[in-house]
């Protein structure tokens, strides 16, 4: 074989994967068709690392975040990457929604995650310019730094004497005996192809055509594109909040409401908002029309906010596995021995909280490695 391990996808995941195996292994190779690393998916997102409030008891979506977290302030700190443990507040504005983050923390308790209810006047201490009546304050969520992660992860990996190649398409994938052989268009559209003894799927919004490949197509896993937008804060008004505030989610999880993160760089967005695209593109386009909505539904707990206090930012898109309306799905991570591909290892609707999960879900995909 020309390699032990491969990765499909150069996003936060599957270099997180690929630094674990990299510094097990030998000849480990990642395989992204972009020109760098975390272009889609990791680039768009709001850097949040998330404490494990929301996903359901026992689902791998609390598991890993719940762990991974942990592994991910932990290896900051080791390798100087920024990071902000800076808490979030979950918002009550309506008495209905008092009832509802007294049920949240009720469900975070499952999952290990211990959240404190705080009344006005100790939401004025912490956050004197918002509106609340109730609120849960959760002093393990933060943001981070993520290109800067991804960037040590790449330089880890390439340490490791892994290799990657940038500018790399797979275009197809063949069952062959002890492995798999892997077709690539590169980055000079010349195509070639090699072999590997283990493949992991980390393609993110196309890991479902990565499966397909590799003979494996299976409705319950088909990605649909969820597009998300935000809205900037402009200065001076940025200055006036600290850290995370979100609204109570919607039903279902599709959404967890237009919510304020912050950055690194001390800038402040709104959002993301849930769109399903009706067909898998990549429209990144954000559409200014939503100032209304988003300056709205903010305000409810951002009281100084006036309509020409944002602008449009970016939008991203998550790869979700359940269709609109659906309840939330958990992570698909698997070792596909049972659908006939050993040693082809599927990650599948690898949404929020992949990053925060990055490392725990490293070590649990290395778990399933089999020779």
């Amino acid at each position: 074989m020309d390699a032990e391990m491969t990765i499909i996808g150069a996003g936060v995941i599957g270099l997180a994967i690929a630094e674990k195996i990299s510094g097990i292994y030998r000849n480990t190779f990642v395989i992204e068709k972009h020109p760098t690393f975390g272009q889609e998916i990791s680039s768009r997102s709001s850097e949040v690392i998330h404490a494990g409030i929301y996903y359901p008891q026992g689902s791998l979506k609390a598991e890993l975040c719940v762990e991974g977290k942990s592994l991910l302030y932990d290896y900051c700190r080791k390798y100087d990457i920024p990071v902000n443990n800076c808490g979030k507040l979950i918002v009550a504005t309506s008495q209905e929604e008092i009832a509802v983050i007294e049920g949240i923390k009720e469900n975070s308790a499952l999952n290990g995650v211990v959240l404190e209810i705080m009344e006005q006047d100790q939401i004025a201490a912490l956050e004197p310019n918002i509106f609340a009546l109730k609120a849960l304050f959760s002093p393990s969520t933060g943001i981070v730094d993520t290109h800067s992660l991804m960037k040590r992860f790449e330089t880890n990996i390439l340490n490791h004497g892994g290799q990657i190649a940038y500018g790399s398409e797979v275009t197809g994938i063949r069952k062959i005996e002890k492995g798999y052989e892997i077709s690539i268009l590169d980055a000079d559209k010349k195509n070639y192809c090699f072999t590997s003894t283990i493949v992991i799927n980390s393609a993110g919004l196309t890991s479902d055509k990565i499966s397909e490949m590799a003979g494996m197509k299976d409705e319950r896993l088909s990605i649909n594109f969820c597009k998300g937008e935000y809205f900037r804060v402009n200065p001076p008004k940025n200055r006036l909040i600290n850290r995370l505030i979100y609204p109570v989610p919607h039903t279902n999880m599709e959404g967890i409401g237009i919510h304020v993160t912050i950055d690194m760089g001390g800038g402040v967005k709104l959002g993301p908002d849930v769109t399903y695209l009706e067909s898998n593109v990549y429209d990144y386009h954000v559409d200014p029309s939503k100032q209304e909505s988003f300056w709205r539904s903010a305000k409810k707990f951002l009281p100084f906010l006036e309509y020409d206090d944002i602008a449009p930012e970016m939008a991203g898109i998550r790869p979700k596995t359940q269709k609109k309306g659906e309840p939330i799905h958990d992570f698909y991570i698997m070792e596909e021995s049972c659908r006939g591909n050993p040693g082809f290892i599927n990650l599948i609707g690898m949404e929020s909280p992949g990053m925060t999960s990055c490392l725990s879900i490293a070590n649990y995909v290395n778990r399933l490695i089999k020779f």
